[in-house]
């Protein structure tokens, strides 16, 4: 037992003289890495240094290691908005690693005053940097306050949730120009291709609204023309309600508006093959008066997801009455009765 004590001890001081020696000795030099996932750099190396020589004093190179406060440092660069975390450490040749992993915005949000910021996946709100503007998601119509409720952090959480969505799929990348949020916290989609309005409703199964809304791309407005529908609604269950654009308006040129998205697809056919395999749409769409409404397999016919989609005006449609219907049916009148 004593051996092992003094064995023990022994390495203790071995140690203890190790690191004094090593603190009496000077920093040879300091490397910089910054890790992001894109490449938006909105703080590079010289900022870092700037932070360190300011931080510690004086220039860390040539300077003792026992007079250069790790933590403090540390600190220093994690304070920094565009500083999600920072590292600092010495290795055996006295060079000291400085690791900073730099914040990367997810979507740009403008207020209803026309203030502006972005958001990061942690939702922390970061300023606009006058080096570089991030291509991120853009949402308008954001509540302009100091102070969050829960009602706006679970907003602004939706907010995220819709961007990181958009941000991955490099299709909808392109296609979406920007969100808008309206008073009733809904999301209304602008695209870049065509002239109509995306209805999302709330951030609840967005990957499968976006099926939904892929599905009808493919199967109605690349053939019909992407500015023959005013509204696409995908927020109910099952369903995607186009609401018809007017006879009276322009009508588009649907065959270039098919190439264009065309070749949008071909770009996004590996990513969407997983589109391909949800259940095919059986019946045609019906188109009926100024409406479409295209309901998936899973939809209940008896129970519509749309408490609106049965009120659609119906125009008049051709007349294909069976024969058994071709004449009327005699109806007696009913005898008045006496007074």
């Amino acid at each position: 037992m004593m051996l092992w004590v003094c064995i023990g001890g022994g390495l203790l001081t071995l140690l203890i003289a190790a690191i004094s020696k090593k603190n009496r000795e000077d920093c040879t030099d300091y490397t910089i890495t910054i890790k992001n996932s894109e490449e938006n750099i909105f703080i590079d190396a010289n900022d870092i240094r700037k932070l360190l020589k300011s931080g510690a004093g004086f220039e860390i190179k040539g300077k003792k290691i026992s007079e250069i406060n790790l933590k403090k440092l540390e600190q220093l660069l994690k304070n920094n908005v565009w500083i999600r975390k920072a590292e600092m450490w010495f290795d055996n040749r006295n060079v000291l690693h400085v690791e900073v992993y730099e914040r990367e915005p997810i979507a740009r949000i403008f207020t209803t005053a026309g203030n502006t910021f972005y958001i990061d996946s942690t939702e922390k709100k970061l300023p606009l940097s006058e080096r570089l503007s991030a291509r991120v998601p853009v949402f308008t119509g954001f509540v302009d306050k100091k102070i969050y409720s829960a009602k706006d952090s679970l907003l602004l959480s939706d907010v995220k949730n819709i961007a990181a969505y958009i941000k991955n799929d490099p299709f909808w990348m392109g296609q979406v120009a920007q969100i808008n949020i309206t008073p009733e916290r809904n999301f209304e989609l602008s695209p870049v291709v065509g002239n109509h309005l995306i209805k999302l409703g709330n951030a609840k199964d967005i990957e499968k609204k976006f099926g939904r809304l892929m599905i009808f791309y493919k199967q109605v407005l690349a053939q019909k023309g992407f500015d023959a529908y005013s509204t696409i609604d995908v927020q109910y269950f099952g369903q995607v309600v186009g609401t018809k654009r007017g006879s009276d308006k322009n009508k588009v040129d649907t065959v270039m508006l098919k190439r264009r998205v065309d070749e949008m697809l071909k770009q996004m056919q590996k990513q969407y093959d997983s589109v391909a395999a949800l259940k095919p749409i059986i019946e045609k769409p019906i188109i009926s008066g100024t409406q479409v409404s295209t309901t998936s397999l899973r939809a209940t016919r008896s129970q519509p997801a749309n408490p609106n989609a049965l009120k659609a005006e119906s125009l008049p449609v051709k007349n294909e009455t069976k024969p058994n219907e071709s004449k009327p049916r005699a109806v007696m009148a009913k005898k008045e009765r006496s007074q």
